[in-house]
């Protein structure tokens, strides 16, 4: 009961750790005190049980069925979250004397980058810089002779997605921490995908990668054991301690997005409360949204009032309605509704009305 108060009561917008789908957090919250009628605790029981071993099997096969992968990819549930990634895939595919390209078209992307240049060469095939990263730029240029490329599909600071991906004869690598499971798309146009779970797919502290086998084995350098891909695909996950309980919300998400409708259903959504907000901003031009318009997120909507003084009034007034998580990130500012899985279409039904109220008293 105490649970589904909150939901009335407050309309979660939080950029990540994010909303969760109702469900999820009973489920969750019962298996605390007694997971799978074991009389344990499922932040008590063994990470090389069966009982975790069904678990990590269930997740696993779950992102298979979602992303419709075949015994070419790889699954793994790894610690880190997706910054760690930012390291780890040039460590795994880039030798000193090659070179990557990277998109920058965003905070994340330049964040990427600047830890892949750690590693080898580093050419940025496109920036968006020059527009302070309102729009995703569709002409590439870098050399076929470069190992990878590698994308930010959704900009969660900037509000920018890629809604057609590049066609490329270099692995694809996907950074999808926030717009995974969101859309049908084509998972097979990726080598490599990584993802932080606590948008999309569960609670922070586990970070998903899926991996094309043969890009694997390819390069020169030495690789600490725990940074190898290699290493934790024949370790099956179990390297060393995972992340259990993060492991297993990952786990009740995807099986919630699958009874939920799956991918399919996921889009159709994601579609509804984005047209809803952008439209609703297309009609208000006292809210202000820079970003193209053909990028837009899905997943992350950012606008700005002009007027500093009711920008910050509009933000309380945010507070006292009980909506979470709404102010821009630091860099950018503004105002930012994110709108993952788990967001019911209500919750931007009412941030819609908040603004179209404020708009008619101080515009």
């Amino acid at each position: 009961m105490r649970l589904q108060v909150i939901e009335m009561k407050l309309h979660n917008f939080n950029s990540g750790p994010s909303i969760l789908p109702l469900p999820v957090l009973e489920q969750a919250s019962n298996a605390i005190h007694n997971f799978n009628n074991t009389g344990l605790s499922i932040l008590e029981i063994g990470h090389r049980t069966s009982h975790f071993q069904e678990v990590l099997n269930d997740a696993i096969a779950s992102v298979k069925r979602l992303m419709q992968l075949d015994d070419q990819y790889e699954v793994l549930f790894l610690h880190g979250g997706a910054t760690t990634q930012f390291m780890q895939v040039p460590m795994n595919l880039l030798d000193d004397d090659q070179i990557a390209a990277y998109c920058d078209n965003g905070i994340w992307g330049n964040k990427a980058l600047k830890e892949a240049s750690l590693f080898g060469n580093i050419v940025v095939a496109a920036s968006s810089a020059d527009k302070k990263h309102t729009y995703i730029p569709k002409e590439l240029v870098f050399p076929e002779t470069a190992n990878y490329l590698h994308i930010t599909t959704n900009n969660t600071v900037e509000g920018t997605q890629w809604h057609d991906y590049p066609t490329t004869t270099i692995p694809l690598i996907g950074d999808m921490s926030s717009d995974i499971f969101s859309r049908q798309i084509n998972f097979k146009k990726f080598s490599l995908i990584y993802a932080g779970a606590q948008k999309n797919m569960g609670a922070a502290g586990v970070n998903m990668l899926v991996i094309k086998k043969d890009i694997l084995g390819k390069i020169q350098r030495r690789i600490p054991t725990i940074m190898n891909y290699q290493k934790h695909i024949e370790a099956g996950s179990l390297m060393n301690t995972p992340p259990v309980f993060a492991v297993y919300v990952s786990m009740l998400t995807l099986k919630w997005i699958e009874e939920e409708g799956g991918l399919v259903e996921m889009g159709r959504r994601s579609k509804e409360r984005a047209s809803l907000l952008y439209n609703t901003l297309d009609s208000l031009p006292f809210f202000k949204t820079y970003v193209a318009k053909e990028d837009r997120s899905e997943m992350n909507a950012v606008f700005f009032i002009e007027d500093e003084n009711l920008q910050n009034l509009f933000l309380d007034e945010c507070k006292q309605a009980g909506f979470i998580g709404v102010k821009g990130y630091r860099t950018v500012g503004g105002i930012r509704v994110s709108m993952y899985n788990a967001l019911p279409l209500s919750s931007v039904q009412a941030m819609v009305d908040l603004m179209q109220s404020f708009a008619s008293k101080h515009a």
